[in-house]
């Protein structure tokens, strides 16, 4: 008898995590998981349309959104939970250890935060501080990661541009504090002595906007030659913006060829296993 609870407690352990882990079928997402993937998609039409004071002042539409909240956050927990709970059938997630590793994952956090800080805004009530809560929700899209390969590719050519990224961005910063110095002096000291640029940290928000190419109309150089100097700012913007461009898309395309060759020989090697174990001609 005990032995029969233990298979069928395996077997329903098991099942769940073909259900639950992309990883775990060799193609397509589960029934499961593209429920997981329109609550998430829904919950964020939830959000947008809960900020609509012409919605929600009818007691219709916020008792809907009452309710579907409400059944969104039941639905993730026990997702979390589940997964949890199977999470032991990998050998380095088995234990109480390995279930606290398991926990202390990326993945794992994100599905925590998914809908724990949503619960206590339904628990506790309303106000204020309670539903900006509710900005956590944002943490619902990293769910939708773990079944869409272009977010795992996007984050495998940010950490392989890493340190090209990171130098892009310090000579930007680098250049930001240089044109807000060179500014302060030209503008906020001398020239017209405009208020906006009549210190450092006033000037580097003018500075960000011209490098960016955001543009701050009502705040720009009057003097010669602080025009000429902005002139040349915001011609090396182009270049600051269009240089970690440049690196991030080299690092994307390198990131797709590799898992395009790597795909490519993996085919290869299963279509000579395949030969490897026909029978011979002779042999028939």
């Amino acid at each position: 008898m005990v032995v029969h609870q233990i298979a069928v407690q395996q077997g329903l352990r098991h099942k769940l995590y073909l259900e639950l882990v992309p990883e775990a079928r060799k193609s397509g997402i589960s029934r499961a998981n593209w429920l997981i993937i329109a609550l998430v998609l829904m919950s964020f039409l939830s959000l947008a349309l809960e900020t609509e004071p012409t919605l929600t002042d009818r007691p219709g539409w916020q008792l809907a959104f009452d309710i579907f909240n409400i059944f969104v956050v039941t639905v993730f927990a026990i997702e979390y939970v589940t997964r949890v709970y199977i999470s032991g059938l990998r050998p380095e997630y088995a234990g109480l250890r390995g279930r606290i590793r398991y926990m202390t994952r990326f993945y794992s956090i994100a599905d925590l935060l998914a809908f724990l800080p949503e619960m206590i805004v339904l628990i506790m009530g309303g106000g204020v501080p309670l539903i900006a809560l509710r900005v956590f929700r944002l943490f619902r899209l990293i769910k939708l990661a773990r079944f869409v390969p272009a977010f795992d590719v996007l984050g495998a050519a940010v950490k392989r541009a890493g340190s090209q990224l990171l130098t892009t961005l310090a000579m930007a910063l680098a250049l930001v504090y240089v044109s807000a110095v060179a500014l302060y002096f030209i503008e906020g000291i001398g020239g017209q002595q405009q208020e906006m640029f009549q210190s450092i940290p006033r000037a580097i928000w003018w500075a960000i906007a011209t490098l960016t190419t955001v543009g701050y109309g009502d705040v720009y150089p009057v003097t010669p030659l602080g025009r000429m100097f902005a002139s040349v700012i915001a011609l090396a913007g182009i270049g600051v913006v269009a240089l970690p461009a440049g690196v991030f898309a080299s690092a994307f395309s390198d990131e797709l060829r590799e898992r395009e060759l790597a795909k490519l020989k993996l085919r290869v090697e299963e279509a000579e296993d395949e030969a490897g174990r026909a029978p011979d001609a002779d042999d028939i």
